[in-house]
């Protein structure tokens, strides 16, 4: 039994982490973190939580807390993890952090996208990205894991086995992807209003979007060589939910029997991938709840492009199923421990 903080548990993905949790065999929660709710229950903040009278809500410094913890989870805001994590902590605890502070390996590239000082250079260094489905060797190395976007998650691995196999024009890549109004997190947000995000679908962030980098930098190691994209979001009225839709010019003589066995020959061995095959419907609802990530592919004949679809639960395999999966790794326990690959009834 493995002794478990969470650090945010009143955000979204911080509590649907708490809720994975619960349901884990092998994970003790020993440390609530909350500015916000200190001394109060979970439960008094989500009534879902209430029979739950032991999960107090407190506010102690991190590393007071990795001391008591074998793995610390920090469901925090960008910008601000890069200020707490020290080589102490680290000595102590692994860390799975889920916002964006470590994800990307150039600090220079950080500065520019985040607009804020980078994190320490050494303790960068010894950050794994956590897109388990390629980086599970790595991934049990470290005691720093960057817990990926969930853009990134779904346009990554929608767009992974095209790259690495280089079946496609590197240059052609155009990624359409809508998030569910969750996406943008619990604090209040004018753009995340009923009244604003209800009978309403708009495009943002059009060529500034602070994912952008972190899909660049992972399809680049992937080709071996520089990936520029085009990502525009979308924000649409659903609680929960990524659908990313991926464009790409396919190479001279490129056909679907090649492109069916590269999607499984890359994800032959990856728990939560599934691989519809061509012309398959991809939605959401069918993803909810679960830490899948669903995949199809369909080309067009005339135009000679290939149209990618991946979609997931933004808040599970977007966030903090993905991080569960990194603890599952990490420990050596089943990847399915606390983890459904099935999806909710989508009604």
């Amino acid at each position: 039994m493995i002794k478990v903080g969470v650090v945010g548990a009143t955000g979204y993905s911080g509590a649907k982490l708490v809720e994975l949790l619960l349901n884990h065999k092998e994970a003790e929660i020993v440390y609530l973190g909350s500015k916000s709710y200190t001394g109060l229950t979970l439960g008094e903040v989500y009534k879902n939580f209430s029979p739950f009278k032991n999960l107090v809500l407190e506010n102690l410094e991190l590393l007071e807390v990795s001391k008591k913890c074998d793995v610390v989870f920090l469901a925090l805001p960008s910008k601000i993890a890069k200020d707490l994590i020290t080589e102490e902590i680290l000595d102590n605890t692994l860390i799975i952090d889920l916002g964006a502070d470590f994800r990307l390996e150039d600090s220079i590239s950080y500065q520019k996208w985040y607009q804020t000082t980078p994190p320490n250079s050494n303790i960068l260094k010894q950050a794994i990205y956590g897109l388990t489905d390629i980086y599970k060797d790595k991934i049990k190395q470290t005691k720093l894991i960057a817990n990926p976007g969930c853009y990134t998650t779904c346009s990554i691995l929608t767009l992974a086995p095209l790259v690495y196999n280089n079946l496609i024009d590197l240059d052609s890549i155009i990624i359409d992807a809508k998030s569910g109004v969750s996406g943008a997190g619990k604090s209040l947000n004018f753009n995340s209003l009923y009244c604003e995000a209800n009978e309403n679908i708009k495009a943002y962030a059009l060529t500034s979007h602070r994912h952008t980098p972190e899909i660049e930098q992972e399809l680049s190691k992937l080709a071996k060589r520089k990936v520029i994209v085009q990502f525009t979001p979308h924000l649409v009225p659903m609680n929960r939910g990524i659908l990313s839709t991926c464009y790409a010019k396919l190479k001279k003589d490129v056909d679907s029997k090649q492109i069916n066995t590269a999607y499984i020959n890359f994800f032959k061995d990856c728990e939560f991938v599934n691989f519809l095959g061509e012309n398959q419907t991809v939605e959401t609802k069918y993803v909810k709840d679960s830490n899948r990530i669903d995949i199809s592919f369909t080309i067009d004949k005339r135009t000679r492009n290939i149209i990618a679809l991946g979609a997931i639960d933004n808040l599970v395999k977007g966030a903090s199923g993905q991080a569960m999966e990194n603890m599952n790794l990490y420990f050596g326990f089943d990847q399915y421990l606390g983890l459904q690959k099935f999806a909710s009834t989508p009604i």
